[in-house]
């Protein structure tokens, strides 16, 4: 294909012989969610009017021939942190470790986070979301005082600038031994989430009475009808098991809200009982879970002058195996939880399928940045569906090997059916704000 193929695209159009996930698609029957189907797409003022089989369409009427191309919705990033995002040059973790991680973020929010630095950077950071083919983004923000006055309204100022262009949901973010110090935090916290339409979330540490603060979160969270998010054991020691212990909570409360887990990475060094315990729980009290592979492998099993053994990521095999909802997603970019990362859910979901083993077969797993964190997110995106939105990534990859090899090949995003723009923001546009000693 040449240079600009579907760049004159301007809410109407046609799309011939484009190579289209089964298991995106509304409505096809009998056939293996695993293949890969070739379809004609007629859109018409920014709407899906028309899927059909390859060729069926009447001659004549025109239209951009895909040659077989790949063709996805755009793609739901459910786990990010836009307010730490790209502080890297100015603070970047002194040894990649964890706790570096977390010493240099407090740091820099200490110095530098005020309204102007958390505005332009979740700006950036949604600008390369916008040009890579993303939809929607959940994201944490950190929210201890006196940060929660400042990220909050700027994060409702840029979510209403984006409407329309991203969908964006917030998760508040503090360390659950928080709640061991000041108990009237939860409730003006949850207060504060539920006045957003946000997500209540916390850091589930081993900390003493972890099971009472967990049950008044999740109370704090029921009294409001808020859904849950939390980061859970983020870490390789064996001993750490919050993930069980949020599930039981929740059966045992009867929460009917959606339940998120991040990380889960401890999970991967427990015995195979505990495993087994865990993830029936987890099951049964409708948890989901996302794993972030590319930042678990930055940060875990990290030793100077040692050669990592684990990859820190989560069972995500062995929890779709029992039903349990799975998903990928972008975590940190370039800050000290991981210093690189573009906000590209592509380059995401290459990296989890090499990292996690997403293959042989490839199967459904692209719903893993689609349909699966939509669901999460409780949006009706992530498929291709008449009468939906005519959002679409166009890729000159054929089949899921050449994308797979080829992540950073051509693509060309259309939202309501419009080419947009994809011009990436210079990093230079933030060398005012990462210098030291600039607020």
């Amino acid at each position: 294909m040449k240079p600009g193929w579907g760049a004159g695209f301007k809410g109407t159009g046609i799309i011939r012989n484009a190579t289209v996930p089964v298991c995106l698609l509304e409505g096809v029957q009998q056939t293996p969610v695993s293949e890969l189907t070739v379809r004609d797409i007629v859109f018409e003022n920014g709407k899906l009017t028309k899927i059909a089989p390859a060729g069926t369409l009447p001659e004549g009427a025109g239209g951009l021939d895909l040659d077989g191309g790949l063709i996805l919705p755009t793609l739901v990033d459910v786990h990010t942190h836009l307010d730490k995002g790209h502080i890297w040059p100015r603070e970047p973790n002194p040894d990649g470790t964890f706790q570096g991680a977390l010493q240099a973020v407090g740091r820099d929010r200490s110095a530098y986070w005020c309204a102007d630095d958390v505005r332009a950077r979740m700006d950036f950071s949604l600008k390369c979301a916008y040009a890579h083919g993303t939809g929607a983004i959940r994201t944490h923000l950190d929210s201890l005082p006196p940060q929660d006055d400042i990220t909050w309204p700027i994060f409702a100022e840029v979510r209403s600038e984006w409407a329309g262009r991203i969908e964006l949901q917030g998760v508040c973010l503090f360390g659950i031994d928080r709640l061991a110090e000041d108990n009237g935090y939860l409730h003006s916290i949850a207060d504060r989430v539920s006045a957003a339409g946000g997500v209540l979330g916390a850091v589930t540490y081993m900390v003493p009475d972890v099971d009472q603060h967990l049950e008044s979160v999740f109370k704090a969270a029921m009294d409001r009808g808020l859904d849950l998010d939390f980061h859970v054991d983020e870490t390789l020691d064996p001993a750490a098991d919050t993930l069980r212990r949020i599930a039981e909570v929740a059966l045992r409360l009867g929460f009917d809200g959606k339940i998120l887990c991040g990380h889960c990475c401890s999970l991967s060094v427990h015995s195979d009982d505990a495993i087994s315990r865990t993830l029936d729980l987890v099951a049964e009290a409708g948890i989901s879970v996302v794993s972030l592979p590319m930042c678990n492998m930055y940060l875990q099993d990290r030793m100077q002058g040692r050669t990592p053994r684990k990859r820190g990521v989560t069972l995500l095999h062995e929890m779709r195996a029992r039903g349990i909802q799975v998903c990928v997603a972008s975590d940190n970019t370039r800050d000290p939880f991981y210093a690189y990362g573009d906000m590209d859910l592509v380059e995401v979901y290459t990296q989890a399928t090499r990292i996690l083993h997403l293959d042989h077969p490839v199967d459904d797993w692209i719903r893993a940045v689609t349909t699966t964190p939509a669901h999460i997110i409780g949006l009706t995106m992530g498929q291709i569906a008449v009468g939906g939105a005519a959002d679409l990534l166009l890729f000159n990859a054929r089949n899921w090997n050449e994308l797979l090899s080829r992540p950073a090949g051509p693509r060309r995003v259309l939202r309501a059916g419009c080419s947009i723009d994809q011009t990436l923001p210079d990093y230079r546009e933030l060398d005012r704000l990462l210098q030291k000693g600039t607020s």
